[in-house]
C-alpha cells in the first residue's frame, strides 16, 4: 500500500517488545474464550492439528482492543523511539567524524570502539585496550574516552 517510503523500515516491534505483556493479553483477551469451541491435538512434532472448522472465530471478530494496542505502539513509535535513534544516529555520527578527524582508523573499527565505550558506560576496557585497541596510547584512550563522554552524554 505503499504506506513508507520504499527502503524505510517503521520499528514497531521496538515498541511490542517494551510492551510484550501487554501485548499477549490483547492477543488472549480474544483467543482464551475460543479455546472451549476448538477441538485440537498435539503432533508427533510437538505442533498441534486443529480438528473442527474455526474460520467462523475469526472471519468478523471485534478488533477494537488490537487495533488501540497497534495506535498505541505506533503512537508511541513515532513520538519517543524514532526521536531516540535520531537523536543516537547524530551522536553516533558526530563521535564517528572525530575519530575519523583524529585518527586514521576504518569504519569497522570506529563503529567497534564506540560499542566497546557504550557497553562500559564509556570506558574502554582493559581487554579491548590490549587486544584490539593496543595502538593506541594510554593518552589517546583517555582523549577518546573524555570526548565520547562529551558527545554522547550531550542533551
Amino acid at each position: 500500500m505503499k504506506f513508507t517510503p520504499q527502503g524505510i523500515i517503521f520499528p514497531i516491534s521496538a515498541a511490542f517488545l517494551e510492551r510484550i505483556d501487554d501485548y499477549r493479553k490483547v492477543l488472549e483477551n480474544y483467543s482464551q474464550p475460543l479455546l472451549d469451541f476448538i477441538k485440537w491435538r498435539k503432533t508427533p512434532a510437538n505442533n498441534i492439528e486443529v480438528l473442527n472448522e474455526t474460520i467462523d472465530y475469526y472471519r468478523y471478530f471485534d478488533a477494537t482492543l488490537v487495533a488501540e494496542f497497534l495506535f498505541e505502539c505506533v503512537d508511541y513509535t513515532l513520538n519517543k523511539i524514532i526521536p531516540i535513534e535520531v537523536e543516537y544516529l547524530r551522536k553516533f555520527d558526530a563521535m564517528k567524524t572525530w575519530l575519523d578527524d583524529r585518527f586514521q582508523m576504518p569504519d569497522k573499527t570506529v563503529a567497534m570502539l564506540i560499542r566497546f565505550l557504550e557497553q562500559n558506560k564509556g570506558i574502554l576496557s582493559k581487554r579491548a585496550r590490549d587486544k584490539e585497541f593496543s595502538d593506541l596510547t594510554d593518552e589517546e584512550v583517555n582523549e577518546v574516552e573524555v570526548n565520547y563522554n562529551l558527545i554522547m552524554n550531550q542533551k
